[in-house]
């Protein structure tokens, strides 16, 4: 005997003392999944058959169930439950979290419970107890369904307990195990004409149904019927492609309606219903009752792709994805409204879409938009194609909108067709202020707490370019592994160790310019800004908190000049281009904190230093014994002068643009795409060709691509830092050869850095080298979580720009990397 129990459900086990629920738990579920009144009374008094411990008992298994309910977990209730009171409670708890409630019901024989409680000693009442909890359950028993419980399974003796196999059903709406690919298509209305023109700008071909040669599937948001001119033309092609299986459909609220209709319930004839009728009518009575079966067995929403896709007709929050309820199902077909009404008299729509925040993308139509508009991962796909606007469709996963316009207005819209309310370029403090939660494509959700937007939104306001320009900004970058080499904090060997281990096999080493990150946007001509951007101008330089570099636009000239020589372009398809790189000397940005940091350390201790050995010469020729001091401030003397030439080493004066000097590294993005997923090694050959177009400002890198599992090019990499920066250089980045990348244990630092030692000096202070074993016990777990949270922010901002996407998309990523700048960390790191 099959017993069948939704995926995502609450179990009710009912019946009486001795009825065997409890063996029964113990043989079909998880310890886990099973929550015993009896254990819980053992929880609150140590005594699992205290009966005056039980409303303690009942609230804390109803908490717990509570919460396993709202992390999706099957959840079985252990108790007599014969009371409709108590089951009530569950049933309630199972609305609550949008879970079908299931009841299995022991009715067994009185005399059979009775016996087995005999024989218990802990069970110490008599057979009365058993006959009045046998009388309630009896009086209950044809009530249940009508109590809420969707499904009833009922065992009547001991052979069909022992007998009993429970089978675990998905709900309907679970279809994770289907990964497309999909073409989803928004409101069809009866637009049969303006459907298989879409149909055919897809791909689809006719042969008896519509269906794709690469065996794509079209999902359709529902409203398949009302207004338009053929509804049962457009329902006979859809019901042809889903009993083929080349489609699949979620059902609407006009879907719903005509089911009422034509199953002769009163319903109000509105809203384009009275046309659907009217077609219908003309047809013979078994396609109208294929076309009932059809709407009235349609899911109200479906999850998809391993949970990354959900279709429902209206949208739908994360907290109702893959679960079942009245409640789910009228949000899907309705959607969540204020309560008001506006001006059309139409209901007003609650912005759902704006606080998503979910993985899944969610597809849907229900309220028609002129243009469609990615919202925090959701797609609106009514254009309102009966209205005279569009019939869309989304290719799925590649996020390509197909649209083919209305032949013509087909039924007027109570509520115009307005332009889309948003400017793509209008920003809003609402984007970036508060407590955020992004959704990045590479790292998952990413949390902003209020206190850092407010601190971000500081930066912005005060000291940052026009926001309109800060399409991304640079990550911090994640140290190497402290080493423990005699005299090196910081060795190659980590690097390259850390990176071996996350199953990255090629990696580059670039020389680490010390000077000040610098992104660098240059449009071709002055249109392009204002098209694009929203804002006039050639371009800008910022740093990588995204303050302004230059004020003058000679310095974007010479860049554009540089890539229209290098042929970028035209190579690239481009009218503007995003360059990271690093802007030299490191004076040109950080003078006043070289002056007051570092020169005012060095300028005293050469001050007193030369004094005190000249002294304690003296001192030692006159025969005092200071030997050890002396040594000690000889030392001291020696480390100051190494610290002044190290900062030194990064500053020289300019004029203009005259000794300025730009080292690109990476082409970040370009109209239409961004770069991150090409290899350094063709980023690297794009810097030297406008290295070569304009070698004055533009300086290079130098390089090297080393196999982490070579230890000849492991050692050979290592002598070429030690000689770098034994030679002046602040030291190398180690990245993977292929840029972004996955590891092992997912997203892997997209660059370490490795300081050699005398740079070090400027960071540490001058005499570091003799508090090695203090600082060898820097934590560097923070930074790091933090360099890669930045990253995938960076990462995302850029995708959402080669996506099209409006710029307060893009800037809330932008944002929420600055917001993190404000996080605690050692900035020595």
């Amino acid at each position: 005997m099959k017993l069948t129990i939704p995926d995502m459900s609450l179990v009710a086990l009912i019946g009486v003392s001795g009825s065997g629920k409890s063996t029964f738990a113990r043989t079909h579920f998880a310890p886990t999944q099973v929550l015993s009144s009896d254990y819980f009374r053992g929880l609150v008094s140590d005594d699992e058959n205290n009966q005056a411990a039980s409303a303690d008992a009942f609230a804390a298994l109803h908490f717990v169930a509570g919460k396993r309910l709202a992390a999706g977990r099957l959840t079985v209730v252990d108790a007599t439950n014969v009371q409709r009171g108590s089951r009530a409670d569950l049933v309630k708890l199972a609305k609550e979290h949008d879970v079908l409630p299931t009841a299995i019901v022991f009715d067994l024989p009185e005399s059979l419970c009775v016996a087995r409680n005999e024989a218990r000693p802990d069970r110490d009442f008599g057979a009365h107890v058993v006959r009045r909890q046998r009388g309630e359950l009896k009086r209950s028993l044809k009530f249940l369904q009508k109590e809420g419980f969707r499904r009833v399974h009922v065992l009547r003796s001991a052979e069909e307990v022992e007998a009993a196999e429970i089978v675990v059903e998905p709900l309907m709406n679970d279809r994770r195990d289907l990964t497309g690919p999909f073409d989803v298509i928004g409101d069809v209305h009866g637009c049969r004409e303006e459907l298989e023109e879409l149909l055919g700008e897809l791909g689809y071909v006719h042969d008896g149904a519509y269906h794709h040669p690469d065996g794509r599937t079209a999902l359709f948001v529902g409203d398949l019927v009302d207004r338009g001119p053929d509804t049962p033309g457009v329902l006979e092609l859809v019901m042809a492609m889903v009993e083929r299986g080349s489609a699949m459909s979620v059902c609407g609220n006009h879907e719903q309606k005509l089911v009422r209709a034509l199953q002769g319930k009163k319903v109000q004839v509105t809203h384009g219903l009275g046309e659907s009728l009217d077609q219908l009518g003309t047809r013979d009575d078994a396609f109208r009752a294929k076309v009932l079966e059809f709407c009235d067995g349609l899911i109200a929403h479906y999850v998809l792709d391993g949970g990354k896709l959900v279709v429902a007709h209206a949208g739908l929050p994360e907290r109702f994805h893959g679960r079942a309820s009245g409640r789910v199902r009228s949000t899907a077909l309705f959607g969540e409204t204020s309560g008001e009404t506006d001006e059309f008299g139409l209901p007003v729509r609650y912005p759902w879409a704006r606080d998503y925040r979910g993985h899944a993308t969610v597809l849907y139509g229900h309220t028609p938009t002129p243009e469609v508009e990615w919202v925090n991962g959701t797609l609106c796909l009514d254009t309102g194609c009966v209205f005279g606007g569009k019939l869309t469709a989304l290719r799925y996963p590649e996020r390509e909108v197909v649209s083919v316009p209305a032949k013509k207005v087909w039924y007027e819209p109570v509520r115009p067709l307005a332009p889309a309310k948003r400017e793509p370029t209008v920003l809003e403090l609402a984007d970036v202020t508060g407590k955020r939660v992004l959704e990045t494509r590479h790292h998952g959700r990413i949390g902003v707490s209020a206190e850092q937007s407010a601190a971000a939104l500081e930066v912005m306001s005060r000291f940052a370019v026009d926001p309109r320009w800060l399409l991304y900004l640079p990550p911090t970058m994640a140290p190497s592994a402290t080493s423990d080499r005699e005299d090196f904090l910081e060795h190659p060997e980590q690097a390259f160790a850390e990176f071996r281990a996350a199953g990255v096999q090629s990696v580059v080493c670039e020389e680490k310019h010390m000077g000040s990150r610098a992104v660098v946007l240059v449009c071709r001509d002055s249109g392009v800004a204002p098209a694009r951007f929203g804002i006039e101008g050639d371009g800008v330089v910022y740093t990588r908190t995204g303050r302004p570099f230059f004020s003058d636009t000679e310095f974007l000239g010479r860049v554009r000049e540089a890539v229209t020589s290098a042929g970028l372009w035209d190579e690239l398809g481009t009218d503007w281009l995003l360059l990271d790189a690093e802007l030299m000397p490191w004076s040109l940005k950080a003078g006043a904190l070289i002056a007051d940091q570092y020169a005012s350390v060095g300028a005293a201790a050469q001050a007193v230093l030369p004094v005190a050995v000249a002294e304690l010469d003296a001192a030692a020729g006159r025969g005092i014994d200071v030997g050890p001091l002396l040594d000690r401030t000889r030392a001291r003397a020696s480390a100051v002068d190494a610290y002044r030439a190290a900062y030194r080493r990064y500053t020289w004066p300019t004029d203009g643009l005259t000794g300025v000097r730009l080292a690109p590294f990476q082409v970040l993005a370009s109209a239409g795409a961004a770069h991150h997923t090409k290899p350094h090694a063709w980023h690297l050959d794009l810097a030297a060709r406008l290295t070569a177009a304009d070698p004055d400002l533009f300086a290079p890198t130098a390089t090297r691509f080393v196999d982490t599992t070579d230890a000849d090019e492991l050692a050979a990499a290592t002598r070429w830092w030690l000689e770098l920066t034994e030679s002046g250089g602040e030291g190398m980045v180690v990245k993977p050869a292929a840029n972004l990348t996955r590891g092992t244990r997912g997203l892997v630092q997209p660059g370490v850095k490795v300081r050699g030692r005398e740079y070090l000096r400027i960071i540490y202070g001058p005499e570091y080298l003799e508090h090695l074993p203090q600082l060898r016990s820097r934590g560097l777990g923070r930074k790091r979580a933090l360099a890669l949270r930045e990253y995938a922010l960076g990462l995302e901002a850029l995708d959402r720009v080669a996506r099209g996407e409006p710029l307060w998309r893009v800037h809330e990523c932008v944002f929420a990397v600055l917001a993190l700048e404000s996080e605690p960390v050692d900035p020595r790191l």
